[in-house]
């Protein structure tokens, strides 16, 4: 037996006392004992706002990202350590999987997300607005760090995964954080912050861990702080309503439990491939992780005239699922996470029997292989029949947070939709069908109420992730019962650690607070052609402004016949009555492909290539006769890491094409992407 130790202040710290005792699921032995007492939560919260975000905002969104990748790297490179005591907490092997695995490609994911954020410590959100009719005052929005901490108070069901997917967030915005595991399970992530601190990645108070008791923490959130929970509807409830989270305005991110369903569609009938994947997904979303996840069915919405073969080909599957040790071979459902949570799935389940019958599945008679079911946590799938499920509610209000779900039967897909919904409020729900008018009519009807939804056949089956996998660039979260809250969803969800303002003034302002070039701002156009300078000595604002061309009808029939494009309003002058042209009018595409030879310097230099155009608009038309020239101007630039050492050290430079024609006016306006050689090549 072992104390699971706390980190906090930069050392690990044993608490003082005896502390909470921890089990092994399987075998019902201690592990060993997790205490709080005698930490300082105030300190813990000063040291994180005072010593991990400063350090963490001093870094761009690249830097940050290269530093989650980082991490995510060192900790894939260890991931059998973290298995075997993964088994300990009744995960099997596609359960750990799921947890560990999953939790650091959540890293990975979040790392890739510095490619849509700028080259600074804050992002610059949107495009300019423009506030004035003459443009010498504009308006724009930056993100920037919250200087506080975010506090994670997390489930039991996923102590490794539930961490990295809230942390690679915060600190892929620039915050730190206090993760404060649920105790029943604290000491696999125990386990996961030891490697993550001696690896010497995160800079030095961007993480601290509590493994007992966090009683009293919220005392200590002030304006700035970001407080996120994962777990029952109802403690999410008391934590939200706490009086120095409204007192101090601090955002509260409650992801709850949740009744979620899964719906067959009326074409889904036996001997379909989708109802063989509707029976596949809800027996794997009642056994995978022994139906502890907060995304698994609680609900079997079907056709009420495929109830009985729903029944039998469910239960079929579920005779083969064998519980046990899941170290033993062939074993495919462990146990619960401990036998507090067996008796708590065991009251509900009782309760639930109150209105409903079981029809598959008893709570004392099951087998379970390599373990003894009365001193580990094992508990045996239980299928519920609710034959009036309009009626007979319990099913829509009660959760037993195990491997138990109730199939209820529906006449239309209006009674499917109203039963989805009568769970208040999900995280997830799924339908299964190849009807696309089925679809669209369940999802606009039902999504309302569910934060996700995924539609399954046999067209998407091969690749999908399933119904209870969360995917790190979508929202996770749900509305009414599942909290309100959204975790994750990419960019989405760095932005909810970063506090958005309005910025107002003269576009050469607002373009030195972006490091964007606005419009109108000042140009530099003295020194050397753009293209003749390495990434670091290109400025923002530096400008081209090229040499003219009168544009020809010559041009417009030659550009037409290279390009194949002889739309009507290039080429007959017959067929623009009607039209906003007045005569024949030049290809967009010429014009562009002319501001290019205006604009590019032939020779070799530090400019390697362009490779994309952004935001290509033409707004005036450019007829025979016109001349047009380009103000070629440096618009925000991206340093790129190098991948393998003899790669050449480089940037991403963007820039603003504006092509005017003879009154001054823009015909059309583009950006341009350009891999821009550095200086320094190390």
């Amino acid at each position: 037996m072992r104390n699971y130790d706390n980190y906090a202040l930069g050392k690990w710290i044993k608490g003082d006392g005896e502390g909470t005792p921890l089990y092994n699921a399987i075998n019902g032995e201690q592990l060993g004992t997790a205490s709080s007492k005698g930490l300082d939560f105030s300190e813990m919260m000063n040291y994180a706002r005072n010593i991990g975000g400063p350090a963490l905002r001093k870094m761009t969104f690249q830097e940050r990202g290269l530093m989650l990748k980082a991490l995510a790297l060192h900790l894939h490179s260890i991931k059998n350590k973290f298995y075997a005591l993964s088994a300990q907490t009744g995960a099997t092997k596609i359960d750990s999987w799921i947890d560990i695995e999953g939790g650091i490609g959540n890293v990975f994911t979040n790392a890739s997300l510095r490619k849509q954020f700028p080259d600074l410590p804050y992002h610059v959100e949107g495009d300019m607005a423009a506030l004035s009719k003459n443009g010498t005052f504009i308006g724009h929005h930056i993100m920037t760090p919250r200087q506080g901490v975010a506090v994670h108070i997390n489930a039991f069901n996923f102590p490794i995964w539930g961490m990295l997917e809230k942390i690679a967030v915060n600190l892929m915005a620039g915050v730190p954080a206090i993760v404060k595991p649920a105790t029943l399970t604290c000491f696999l992530t125990e386990i996961m912050v030891r490697e993550i601190v001696e690896s010497g990645i995160l800079p030095e108070g961007s993480l601290q861990l509590i493994c007992g008791s966090a009683r009293g923490i919220l005392d200590n959130v002030i304006t700035g702080d970001i407080v996120t929970f994962t777990g029952s509807a109802d403690t999410g409830k008391i934590l939200k309503a706490h009086t120095q989270l409204i007192e101090e305005s601090v955002p509260f991110n409650m992801e709850a439990d949740s009744l979620n369903c899964s719906v067959l569609g009326e074409d889904a009938v036996p001997g379909t491939t989708d109802f063989d994947l509707f029976i596949k997904e809800v027996q794997k979303e009642m056994t995978v992780k022994a139906g502890q996840k907060c995304t698994a069915v609680r609900r079997i919405i079907v056709p009420e005239k495929l109830v009985e073969d729903v029944q039998i080909a469910l239960g079929k599957r579920l005779s083969k699922t064998i519980i046990g040790d899941p170290s033993i071979e062939g074993v495919r459902m462990g146990s619960l996470a401990g036998n507090e949570q067996k008796n708590e799935v065991t009251d509900k389940v009782k309760k639930l029997a109150n209105s409903q019958e079981i029809i598959y599945g008893n709570l004392e008679e099951f087998e379970v292989k390599g373990a003894d079911k009365n001193k580990g946590a094992f508990i045996s799938p239980i299928l519920f029949l609710n034959d009036d499920p309009f009626k007979k509610t319990d099913c829509h209000n009660i959760e037993a947070f195990g491997p138990v779900s109730t199939i209820m039967p529906y006449k239309n897909i209006h009674e499917a939709i109203e039963l989805a919904k009568m769970g208040k409020g999900s995280l997830v729900c799924s339908i299964i069908t190849n009807d696309m008018k089925i679809a669209e009519e369940f999802v606009l009807g039902s999504s309302s109420m569910h934060g996700r939804i995924l539609v399954l056949n046999e067209a998407c089956a091969k690749e999908s992730t399933g119904h209870g996998s969360p995917m790190p660039l979508l929202t996770h979260g749900g509305p009414g019962r599942a909290g309100g809250g959204e975790e994750m969803g990419g960019i989405r969800g760095i932005k909810h650690y970063l506090q958005r303002t309005a910025i107002q003034g003269h576009p050469t302002t607002i373009t030195a607070l972006t490091k964007q070039y606005q419009v109108g701002a000042e140009q530099n156009t003295e020194g050397p052609h753009v293209f003749r300078k390495h990434f670091e000595e290109i400025e923002i604002g530096d400008t081209v402004i090229t040499d003219k061309h009168l544009v020809t009808l010559d041009n417009i029939e030659e550009f037409a016949e290279l390009s194949g494009d002889k739309f009507y309003a290039h080429m007959d002058d017959n067929s623009l009555e009607g039209t906003i042209f007045t005569e024949r009018v030049a290809h967009g595409y010429f014009i562009m492909s002319k501001a290019a030879g205006l604009f590019v310097d032939p020779e070799k230099g530090p400019v390697l290539l362009n490779y994309g155009i952004d935001e290509c608009r033409f707004t005036k038309p450019v007829y025979p006769g016109m001349t047009v020239g380009v103000r070629f101007t440096a618009k925000e630039k991206i340093s790129q890491e190098k991948r393998e050492d003899d790669d050449i050290a480089k940037g991403i430079v963007k820039f603003l094409v504006d092509v005017y024609d003879d009154e001054g006016e823009t015909v059309m306006l583009a950006t341009i992407l350009t891999m821009v050689r550095k200086l320094d090549q190390s």
